[in-house]
């Protein structure tokens, strides 16, 4: 199978050009008995999304657009989803295996519940995410991703996390267990949640990075900045 490494971290991608396997264009990702497989779903533009109790297997989500999307539910394996935005998403109770997002823009979203097992998230965009109690059982690779503002909380990340050129700034970690994430590559001087990150892998050059991150989180005062007359 194809993979994704990033550093120590190799992510197995969905197997979508093997031989023999032909996808099918799909009208909706409702499908019958709660199941859809070999699809391909592309060119949408939809006023809501709303999938519940759903396995979508061997696929690709090409240039979809929703104004308002929820996902409950929702058994994804070896799907690409690329070039989609989801606005107001709403994802949870879900497991991800072997899925791929590419280029698409998911602001403002919440992932609740969920677990990611080889999943890749590459020049997504997750600004003011919220990140809620994700485990992640196999390896997860965030690449050039937008996190501005977004928070990890209670999530237990496991050894393979990896995040490459990232915007991280004033992206939280509150809580949950991180020993072992790579963040080696990023700048984490905006980042908030110091404290929770016992334990990640980071380059000996970005001690400084953290540091200013801490002053900034514990807002401490210069006794030069201070007017003593």
């Amino acid at each position: 199978m194809e993979s994704r490494t990033v550093r120590r971290t190799s992510v197995t991608l969905p197997a979508l050009d093997e031989r023999g396997l032909y996808l099918s264009n799909v009208t909706s990702l409702e499908g019958s008995r709660g199941r859809v497989s070999d699809f391909q779903y592309a060119d949408k533009d939809l006023r809501e999304l709303d999938l519940v109790d759903i396995q979508l297997l061997d696929g690709r989500i090409r240039d979809v657009r929703s104004r308002r999307t929820r996902l409950q539910e929702v058994l994804v394996n070896s799907v690409e989803l690329s070039n989609c935005s989801l606005s107001s998403l709403r994802w949870a109770d879900s497991k991800l295996t072997r899925v791929t997002f590419r280029n698409c823009k998911l602001m403002g979203a919440l992932f609740e519940g969920m677990v990611l097992d080889n999943v890749l998230f590459e020049n997504c965009r997750f600004d003011y995410a919220t990140f809620d109690r994700l485990r992640f059982t196999g390896p997860v690779a965030f690449v050039k991703c937008a996190l501005q503002e977004s928070s990890f909380k209670s999530s237990d990340f496991g050894s393979a996390v990896v995040f490459e050129a990232c915007d991280l700034r004033l992206t939280e970690f509150d809580g949950g267990k991180h020993r072992g994430c790579d963040l080696r590559g990023n700048d984490l001087s905006g980042v908030r949640g110091i404290g929770a990150l016992r334990g990640v892998l980071i380059d000996r050059e970005q001690l400084g990075q953290l540091a200013e991150a801490l002053a900034a989180e514990l807002d401490f005062m210069y006794g030069e900045d201070l007017d003593d007359k």
